[in-house]
């Protein structure tokens, strides 16, 4: 697998990540990267590994934003915000999320302004040893991290007419052989550069601040499944204050992630 190791200076500091280019081959068998990592031993573990993109190469004030649908509600107001003001988005539709609603989920992804990115089958941590974030048991071998990729990855391209690009687990945890599966099976694991409301718990106002305070190239993540919080209010408070700012959302597909 070929690696590229990119360089971007911000501020007084210098980001370094490697992107693993996804093996588009593999993806056609996904019970060969089982074999092919079954018995392979991670050595790394958390939300920000080599192969794992956490932010792009901006050119000028920029950020990227992307929203996760794991299981529960719908934040229609957020959405709406999105559309009223032409914000492209990664979405992330967890398998769960996509049977809770099908119609939304469809409408959804007929829209040109997203993208939908996969979020998983189970929403669980990407792990081959059964490691937990958050309290949530990940999966335990490499035929289940395949299971918990490819599933989710299936129903996504039948709904899209396309396979996804992106993969985040539940947690966005990984162990280093999951990155490297992930890649293998055609798609790129993506985390984050700015957490925009903790899992949904924010009120608006420090979701609002959070947004504002995000640097050019952020990939910033939140939660379109939770109505009931400060997501949407945040955001639509956000959104207008940054762009009389002179700052622009751009879709992650016309930019280069690191």
């Amino acid at each position: 697998m070929m690696t590229r190791r990119m360089f971007l200076a911000a501020g007084s500091a210098t980001v370094v990540a490697c992107v693993s280019a996804p093996r588009a081959s593999a993806a056609l068998d996904p019970a060969a990267v089982v074999g092919q990592n079954g018995r392979r031993v991670p050595t790394q573990w958390g939300m920000a590994l080599p192969g794992i993109a956490t932010s792009f190469v901006p050119n000028g004030r920029e950020l990227a934003l992307t929203f996760d649908a794991c299981r529960g509600g719908c934040d229609d107001a957020l959405l709406d915000t999105l559309r009223r003001n032409q914000v492209p988005a990664v979405l992330f539709f967890n398998a769960k999320w996509i049977d809770q609603h099908p119609d939304r989920a469809a409408e959804l992804a007929a829209d040109p302004l997203f993208e939908i990115g996969n979020h998983g089958t189970r929403h669980v941590p990407l792990s081959v040893t059964g490691r937990s974030a958050y309290g949530i048991a990940g999966t335990r071998s490499a035929a289940e991290v395949v299971d918990e990729v490819w599933a989710s990855h299936q129903k996504i391209a039948a709904l899209t007419g396309k396979p996804p690009t992106w993969f985040r687990p539940g947690t966005a945890h990984y162990d280093d052989v999951a990155v490297a599966i992930v890649a293998e099976l055609g798609e790129r694991p993506l985390g984050f550069t700015v957490n925009g409301d903790a899992g949904a718990t924010l009120p608006a106002a420090k979701v609002r601040a959070t947004v504002l305070g995000a640097a050019p190239g952020a990939i910033v993540i939140s939660h379109m499944n939770h109505p009931e919080g400060g997501t949407a209010a945040g955001y639509a408070a956000a959104i207008p204050q940054l762009r009389a700012a002179g700052w622009e959302f751009v879709p992650l597909r016309d930019r280069v992630v690191q």
